[in-house]
């Protein structure tokens, strides 16, 4: 494979999920992590990404209030949308972060009246502008490349909570892996908040379905609802419309 075209599947799997690992795109890539850390400093060096310990992230995820192109835009739009259609009056609301819960809180009207916690400081800062909803941060060691609040203080007060919806992003979805991430931190928070929540809805773009990573959240059938930019009839879907519903 040409340097272009390892360039361009790492600027990829960046642009999906968020974050990459060295390790992981030396396996994908079938080549030396070597080559794939100097892959890496150069998209660095021309801002194309961010480069990290270990790996590299998306510029778009890490500065969300900036004006840098966020990938699938048009799409996380679509998804919004659909889950503005979710929230009543009344409901108490779990939220993670990333770029797609970013445009849900954007999109929420002036007149919601509903309590949301998040363990995002980005997605708080968003929902804070509506003046009638009450917003609680939780509380913990913030992580640095995720953008959300983890560790054991913020999972300790996710268990004392009790709310009607939990809504996430995801990093990987597969109807036989389920929701996966490449980060135990953000593994353990996203697992505590399912915990805490009634019902779950996983929002996820049409090209994140039938990807995997390392690290297991949960089944399937831990979800109740799949909220993506397709049609909810698209053949994509029909796998997962056996096992959860599809809006």
């Amino acid at each position: 494979m040409l340097k272009e075209e390892r360039q361009a599947f790492i600027i990829k799997q960046i642009n999906l999920h968020n974050k990459v690992l060295s390790s992981d795109l030396s396996v994908k890539l079938n080549v030396s992590e070597d080559t794939v850390r100097r892959d890496l400093n150069e998209l660095a060096e021309s801002g194309k990404i961010l480069k990290v310990h270990g790996g590299a992230l998306s510029k778009s995820f890490h500065y969300p209030f900036q004006q840098i192109e966020v990938y699938a835009k048009e799409a996380k739009k679509e998804i919004a949308g659909k889950v503005i259609g979710m929230l009543q009056d009344g409901m108490t609301v779990l939220v993670g972060g990333g770029t797609t819960m970013i445009e849900v809180a954007r999109m929420i009207p002036d007149s919601l009246r509903s309590t949301f916690f998040t363990v995002s400081p980005l997605v708080a800062l968003e929902l804070a502008e509506r003046a009638n909803l009450n917003v609680i941060l939780l509380g913990g060691q913030l992580s640095k490349s995720s953008h959300i609040i983890s560790g054991a203080q913020v999972v300790n007060q996710l268990n004392e909570i009790k709310v009607d919806l939990c809504i996430l992003g995801t990093n990987s979805l597969s109807v036989e892996d389920g929701l996966t991430d490449s980060d135990w931190e953000v593994v353990q928070v996203k697992k505590a908040m399912i915990r805490s929540s009634k019902r779950t809805a996983i929002m996820s773009i049409a090209e994140k379905l039938g990807s995997d990573q390392n690290m297991k959240v949960c089944d399937l059938h831990s979800i109740h609802y799949l909220v993506t930019d397709l049609h909810p009839g698209d053949s994509d879907l029909k796998e997962y419309a056996r096992s959860i519903t599809v809006i």
